[in-house]
């Protein structure tokens, strides 16, 4: 089934102002293999159907810009993912941030996915304790916009696949037990990891300050202007001397006021400006 350019137009609005997420002229048959399959799925005849229906103010409407956004978001993770962060976060900013924490640390991860980036965080902060020089009382939030994969989070169950995908033989013996397809995280890895809805494109306020941000390769998917936008928020976001990772291979606007890169030994995060 085509997808007409009347209809696309409309897609790339939607995806646009309801997410962040810009769609190009040259990616129309993504657009349209991936949507496809919510017409399946919700036994729609045709685009115009999906977008009348999107378009009219109920709860199927959100049920299906749900789906939408669902079948639109790459939800690309796994674990220790540019693991050279990893190894920064561990033997260079938490050790710095114990020193000086009072009400304890709290680390957000954006655009979470399936769980494996705020989990790998936590397995990290264990290695720390193990080694005597971890903190009891840090908090991490997991947030992404889809439902589905927050759902997967939650239940920290993980395929032998999505095991094999960054996760060494000597870290899944210890933190994982085997289960029918697949493996499941230890109470200590899942204790300190909380999940909520968020779009990046609303308020985050209510979410308070953090010590740490990862939000690391979503704002790719953004125009310019969000990408500022969401970025200055961020920054807001941080306390005083808090740091942020984005991934190795995104940058942040010359003019942006309020963070400073850091090069550390193992990797380059930000700091912001006290």
């Amino acid at each position: 089934m085509d997808i007409t350019p009347k209809e696309y137009n409309d897609f790339q609005s939607i995806l646009r102002n309801s997410c962040g997420i810009e769609v190009g002229e040259n990616k129309k048959y993504l657009v349209e293999s991936r949507l496809t399959g919510v017409l399946q799925e919700f036994k729609l005849e045709s685009f115009a159907i999906l977008l009348q229906k999107i378009k009219a103010p109920s709860a199927v409407s959100r049920t299906l810009m749900s789906a939408v956004i669902d079948a639109m978001t790459t939800n690309e993770t796994f674990w220790f993912r540019d693991d050279s962060q990893f190894l920064a976060l561990q033997s260079e900013v938490l050790p710095e941030l114990f020193l000086k924490a009072r009400g304890g640390v709290k680390i957000w991860s954006a655009a979470c996915s399936s769980g494996q980036e705020p989990y790998t965080i936590s397995i990290c902060i264990e290695e720390m304790a193990r080694a005597k020089s971890g903190l009891n009382n840090v908090q991490i939030v997991g947030t992404d916009i889809s439902e589905t994969v927050l759902k997967s989070a939650r239940s920290a169950t993980y395929s032998d696949m999505a095991i094999k995908r960054g996760m060494n033989s000597h870290l899944c013996a210890r933190y994982f037990h085997p289960v029918d397809g697949g493996f499941q995280l230890k109470p200590e890895v899942m204790r300190r990891v909380r999940f909520q809805h968020l779009n990046l494109l609303q308020s985050f306020a209510a979410m308070g300050s953090f010590n740490v941000i990862f939000c690391r390769n979503v704002l790719i998917y953004f125009s310019d202007e969000a990408k500022r936008k969401i970025l200055q928020r961020l920054i807001d976001a941080l306390e005083p001397g808090g740091y942020l990772f984005l991934s190795s291979t995104e940058s942040v606007p010359s003019d942006l006021v309020g963070i400073e890169p850091v090069r550390g030994k193992r990797a380059r995060y930000f700091k912001k400006i006290t």
